[in-house]
């Protein structure tokens, strides 16, 4: 088999000669594409002790970014080497430079907008930055997409991304109606636009409660969101939730995905939420995600709106639920042939 070096930004930890990361989809990434290729891994060391065991040999966490330079220097030797880079970011952009200076065969893969994700954590000022960084990436490499809108009228390929496996699609659970049960997964970031949620939900006035399944590393967004959540019977913490058992579990256990982001790519909990035939509710900002599949609603950001279309979805659940087992789910193991078929043929 071929080799591949994957890099990413993504936070990984050690234990016992053991590897964890932070994100389950930068976990079964290098996993999936190890079966058509020799992957080595090159990622950023975690401070924190991180929760998804990676099945990988051949992982290189980096303190900082003169050893994250370092391992990719080392791989130059291979002189067959493909590079696989995972977002665009400072970390990725360097190696990209010395990758590139060397005239290595590199591909980069694009989950969500960097424009609209440094506009929104940093603000517009950074946002030249940003392009600078994607215009001279992927005008020197193949791109990987997981939205058209991602390319930029670049030319390039679009996937069909997904975390699902067979399990996902058996043994549905009749939903409780009884009252409003939301359901978030995500991480606890402003972008993810979970505290704006939450104010509007204290708003609402029918029988709701939510379950938010995330992480927080950050310790004043931790504080920032216990003051929120604080003697509020209705909004539950359970924390995050690495098995997929439990996960499909939590999903059975609600009626409706929130997903409040300002900025996504193509989220994969939206296909885990319908595939477990469970209607998911978005704001205005991320309508593009929709791509044709049914079952996901969009209110505006506001406490009418929102009552409007939470009614709207329970009053036609089961015709809505109808509608969603239309939609066809693209498998873990389609999303990982595709790649590797861009990569073989490109």
């Amino acid at each position: 088999m071929e080799n591949l070096v994957v890099l990413n930004n993504e936070k990984i930890s050690e234990k016992n000669k053991k590897f964890y990361c932070r994100n389950f989809n930068f976990k079964i990434l290098p996993e999936g594409l190890n079966k058509f290729f020799n992957v080595q891994y090159i990622a950023r060391r975690s401070k924190s002790d991180e929760h998804h065991e990676l099945d990988l040999q051949n992982v290189n966490i980096a303190s900082n970014i003169f050893q994250y330079i370092y391992y990719v220097i080392s791989t130059l030797k291979n002189k067959n080497t493909k590079y696989y880079i995972i977002t665009i970011n400072p970390y990725t952009f360097l190696a990209f430079l010395f990758l590139f200076l060397f005239r290595k065969k590199i591909f980069v893969y694009l989950i969500s907008s960097g424009y609209e994700e440094w506009k929104f954590i940093l603000g517009s000022w950074s946002v030249w930055i940003y392009h600078i960084m994607y215009s001279v990436i992927t005008s020197n490499s193949t791109v990987i997409a997981l939205h058209e809108r991602l390319l930029k009228n670049k030319n390039g390929y679009v996937i069909e991304s997904s975390t699902l496996t067979k399990e996902w699609l058996q043994n549905f659970k009749k939903p409780d109606l009884n009252k409003i049960k939301f359901l978030n997964v995500s991480r606890i970031n402003p972008e993810k636009g979970i505290f704006e949620f939450l104010e509007i939900f204290k708003q609402l006035k029918i029988d709701a409660e939510i379950s938010i399944v995330g992480k927080i590393n950050n310790l004043s967004l931790k504080n920032k969101f216990q003051s929120i959540i604080k003697n509020n019977s209705h909004i539950k913490f359970p924390g995050y939730i690495s098995n997929r058992k439990l996960l499909i579990e939590a999903y059975d256990n609600h009626n409706i995905l929130i997903l409040p982001s300002y900025t996504e790519g193509q989220p994969y909990v939206v296909d885990e939420s319908l595939a477990r035939r469970r209607p998911v509710l978005i704001f205005e900002d991320i309508k593009h995600i929709i791509k044709g599949r049914k079952g996901i609603f969009v209110s505006e950001r506001n406490i009418d709106s929102l009552t409007k279309t939470i009614k709207y979805i329970i009053q036609n659940y089961y015709n809505i639920q109808k509608e969603i087992e239309q939609n066809k789910f693209p498998l873990e193991k389609d999303m990982f042939k595709q790649i590797s078929k861009v990569i073989d043929n490109a």
